[in-house]
């Protein structure tokens, strides 16, 4: 198939290696793509936001496949334009990406549908944040309605804390303030072909800066899949996904159908493991990021069958996606100052060293090639991710290649997956 991929991150990078790994040769383009992209693919000139642009060049490639990896075409209506001119496309519409684009739209379509999730209010100004803080008490959930890249939210004891931050976004719109949930937190995908859906497997990413879950929220510092866990409170992981299919995935995939806004592409359920059951936090409308890195590289079935089956309304002719059982697990490397204010442009030198070490591979986030000069150009410059026969296995080859890299200033949680791995 002929396949673009549309993106510049680690979640993009990982789904071009899953392309590539397959048993057909793929010819395979990625927009705007980065320094490890552009070993995978072929790289094109093209703003991923455009419609236009991107519907143009499919068609004068005869582009078999679309894959839309970030938020932003997708909100910005690039699956629209591709659908319009009968391009096969994997991703939402733009009414259907709201579900992701706005928290507000989001709880509409759960409480909806009748799925599990936390009470929220939304609020304009700060005088109904206020109120809504002290209405739900504290610890404080304060969301940014929009797209905020994985960082509009603050979950804190500090009143004083969750009104700074409700006041930073305000001004762009409305703010949820919500129920805060405790438990653990997984994260589980879905095809969606606007009819029907299947599940991926879980993971679990870690979004706090620092070990302990310590420091501000970030994009996400690393993941892991799959979880053991699972099955000490639900008797298998397949049970549990079970669960959220039909209490979760597929409620939601119809009540947007019911709205005449079906959603096709892949559905992020965000979920938090509570005393009452599971609840929803959030959804997003794309692969998830850092989850993807560890999701993709256990999967048996060769991925391009299943985002055309679910581009083209057809996944009753798959059957439910089947993972290897060995453990991935991948750790971000950041730049100095993030997520606040990263310094980029720094060299990277030893990626070949890291990506030897046996079971490990990279997915470039944030990187450009500077006349044979490796340097990062984000916040989130690298995945290193390594599967292995078990956690501990997987979990000591990819500290050992993180520490082959350099990068000035850089930063990584070293307590990735400890939990699973025995320490």
């Amino acid at each position: 198939m002929r396949i673009l991929v549309l993106g510049s991150g680690a979640r993009e990078h990982a789904i071009v290696l899953a392309l590539r790994g397959e048993d057909v040769a793929h010819e395979i383009y990625a927009a705007p793509g980065n320094a490890g992209i552009a070993r995978d693919a072929e790289i094109v000139a093209l703003d991923a936001n455009d419609p236009v642009a991107v519907t143009a060049f499919a068609n004068e490639r005869h582009v078999d496949l679309v894959v839309i990896g970030p938020e932003a075409p997708l909100v910005a209506g690039v699956a629209d334009a591709l659908r319009e001119r009968g391009i096969p496309v994997f991703g939402p519409g733009r009414a259907a990406a709201q579900l992701e684009g706005s928290k507000t739209f989001a709880k509409r379509i759960m409480d909806a549908a009748g799925v599990p999730t936390g009470r929220a209010v939304r609020a304009a100004t700060l005088a109904e944040v206020e109120k809504a803080l002290d209405d739900l008490g504290a610890p404080h959930v304060v969301k940014a309605d929009g797209l905020a890249a994985g960082k509009g939210v603050v979950v804190t004891s500090d009143r004083q804390a969750a009104l700074t931050h409700a006041a930073e976004y305000l001004p762009s719109g409305a703010v949820l303030v919500e129920e805060f949930l405790s438990g653990p937190e997984v994260s589980l995908f879905f095809l969606s072909d606007g009819d029907r859906v299947l599940p991926l497997c879980p993971a679990q990413d870690f979004k706090r800066l620092g070990d302990g879950d310590a420091g501000p929220n970030t994009g996400g510092m690393g993941a892991y899949s799959p979880l053991p866990w699972l099955a000490e409170r639900f008797g298998s992981e397949a049970a549990f996904v079970d669960l959220v299919t039909r209490d979760v995935a597929e409620p939601v995939i119809r009540q947007l159908d019911a709205e005449g806004t079906p959603f096709i592409g892949l559905l992020y359920a965000g979920l938090i493991l509570t005393d009452a059951g599971v609840k929803v936090i959030e959804f997003n409308a794309r692969f998830g990021d850092p989850e993807t890195q560890v999701v993709l590289p256990r999967l048996v079935d060769p991925l391009s069958q299943l985002l055309l089956s679910a581009a083209s309304g057809h996944l009753e002719d798959e059957r439910r996606p089947v993972f290897s059982d060995r453990a991935a697990v991948t750790v971000v490397l950041a730049s100095e100052g993030y997520p606040v204010a990263p310094q980029t442009g720094r060299e990277i030198t030893g990626t070949d060293a890291a990506a030897s070490v046996d079971g490990v591979h990279l997915a470039h986030a944030a990187t450009a090639d500077d006349d044979g000069t490796l340097r990062a150009t984000g916040g989130r410059v690298l995945n290193v991710v390594a599967v292995g026969e078990t956690f501990r296995e997987a979990r000591t080859a990819v500290y050992t290649a993180v520490e082959r890299i350099g990068l000035e200033g850089g930063q990584y949680r070293r307590d990735i997956a400890a939990a699973v791995a025995g320490g």
